[in-house]
Parts: C-alpha cells; sequence; structure tokens
C-alpha cells in the first residue's frame, strides 16, 4: 500500500541545513494500522506529510499503490489524495460555514458525484459515528469530540485506501479521546482502510498492528522487524523439531500460517 525509500526532508535554518528526517525507509501492507511515535521535533508529522503527498521529499522515493508520489505534479498529486487518500487532523480542519452534513460531502462533491447518492452516504457515516442529530449544526455549535467525529465521517465517506491520522486524540480529554479510538478502529474494520497514525499517546500506539518509532529523524526501532525475527526463529525451530521429514515440509507449512503476519 505504501513505500518510502530514503526519505529525507532538510530545512535551510540561518546558514546552515536542518534534516528533520534522515533516509528513513519502510513499507505498511495493506489493511494495517501503524502508529508513528517518538519525542516532538522527531519527524513524525513531516513524514506523514511526506508519505501524503503534502510535501515534498528532499531526497528519496515514496510509492501509494504503485503511484510515484515523488513523480507526480500538484494537480496529479490533488487528484491522487482525492481518490486514494483520507485525513484526520488534531485541529479538525471543519469549513466553519459549513454544516456537519455539508462537511462530510465536500470530499465527493468535489468528484462531481450526484448530490442524493453523496448525502445519502454522509448521513449513514455521521450516523455510524453518532451525529444522527447533530448533522445540521455548524462546527461552531459543535463540541470539540463532535468535530472530531464529523472529521472521522469526511475521511471515510470516498472510502479512501490509505487514512493519515495526525495526532486525532491530541486536542481532545480521555474520555471522548478513547471513544475517537474506537471509531477509528472500528471504521478501519469494517471499511478495510490502512490507517497510519501519529500519536503521542501510547495507549493508543498499543492498539495498533505495528509501532514505528522516531528519533532525531530516524527509525529508532520498528515493531515489524520484531514480528518478522519471531517469525524465522519460530520457523526454523520448526524444520528443526524432530518428525519432520525432509521434503514434506508439512510441520514447516503449519508454523509458517500460524505466525504469518
Amino acid at each position: 500500500m505504501l513505500r518510502v525509500e530514503q526519505l529525507t526532508k532538510t530545512y535551510q535554518s540561518g546558514d546552515r541545513p536542518l534534516t528533520v528526517l534522515d533516509h528513513v525507509s519502510f513499507e505498511i501492507h495493506p489493511g494495517t494500522t501503524c502508529a508513528i511515535v517518538g519525542p516532538s521535533g522527531s519527524g513524525k508529522t513531516t513524514l506523514l506529510g511526506l508519505a501524503a503527498g503534502l510535501d515534498r521529499a528532499t531526497f528519496g522515493e515514496v510509492w501509494l499503490k504503485g503511484h510515484a508520489l515523488h513523480k507526480l505534479d500538484e494537480d496529479e498529486l490533488a487528484v491522487l489524495r482525492n481518490r486514494h487518500i483520507g485525513f484526520i487532523f488534531q485541529s479538525f480542519q471543519l469549513i466553519p460555514t459549513l454544516t456537519a452534513l455539508e462537511n462530510v460531502m465536500v470530499p465527493v462533491e468535489l468528484r462531481g458525484v450526484p448530490y442524493d447518492y453523496v448525502a445519502g452516504e454522509a448521513r449513514r457515516l455521521l450516523s455510524e459515528v453518532g451525529l444522527e442529530g447533530r448533522m445540521g449544526h455548524y462546527p461552531s455549535q459543535l463540541s470539540g469530540g463532535e468535530q472530531q467525529r464529523v472529521g472521522i465521517a469526511r475521511a471515510f465517506i470516498h472510502k479512501p485506501d490509505i487514512l493519515f491520522a495526525d495526532e486525532p486524540t491530541g486536542n481532545l480529554d480521555s474520555e471522548t479521546g478513547e471513544q475517537i479510538e474506537d471509531l477509528l478502529f472500528e471504521l478501519n474494520r469494517k471499511e478495510g482502510t490502512t490507517l497510519v497514525i501519529v500519536t503521542h499517546d501510547a495507549d493508543l500506539a498499543s492498539r495498533c498492528d505495528r509501532v514505528i518509532r522516531l528519533k532525531g529523524g530516524v527509525i529508532a526501532s520498528d515493531s515489524a522487524a520484531n514480528t518478522t525475527d519471531s517469525s524465522r526463529n519460530t520457523s526454523e525451530s520448526a524444520q528443526n523439531t524432530p518428525g519432520n521429514a525432509a521434503g514434506t515440509g508439512r510441520g514447516i507449512d503449519k508454523v509458517a500460517d500460524r505466525v504469518a503476519p
């Protein structure tokens, strides 16, 4: 679904360059939930913006569903984002002059999809996130948790292949944040959308299939590497177990099926 290779981002700080992301590489498979964590200034939000095609890397490549984002112009990137990518922001980013229903409809309306269909999908999603009675309200009439629910519905309306969330619970109290987390993972299961979350919340990160930890602009740890090592060790152990006849591979196949990610 997503592959980044040697991704590097450097800014000019006064008279010297400042590298905030330094040759980062990884792959994320379809349907995965992945948390990107690390201290402030470690490059998390920069990585998210580059992976989503919102910013350009100084060096390196980004591939999304086989599309080379680093080779696309701004118009092509806009089309790709509208068709394949969803976003959830910490600050909600709702249009203040539009109702909750209208905010959710925006991404699909931009494609020229018939109004009745778009409105029906928006109502369905707003009902799923518990806002069936608030569809006609403007952002200023909604609580922070309600605004984030609108943001989630908007992110899912065009059935994105991958959804990027930047601190989705950062501006919410703990109880509301937990409700938003539950919604994210519930919709992830229902829609099969790949989910990439930047977060400082250890509890939220622990709910993801995979955790990538950044420090100083590089990957300090990646739980996927631990999973791979565990699978390899288990398979090797099975291969050396008495009773696994040479040439049959049956014992190895059973273990591989059990530990496959």
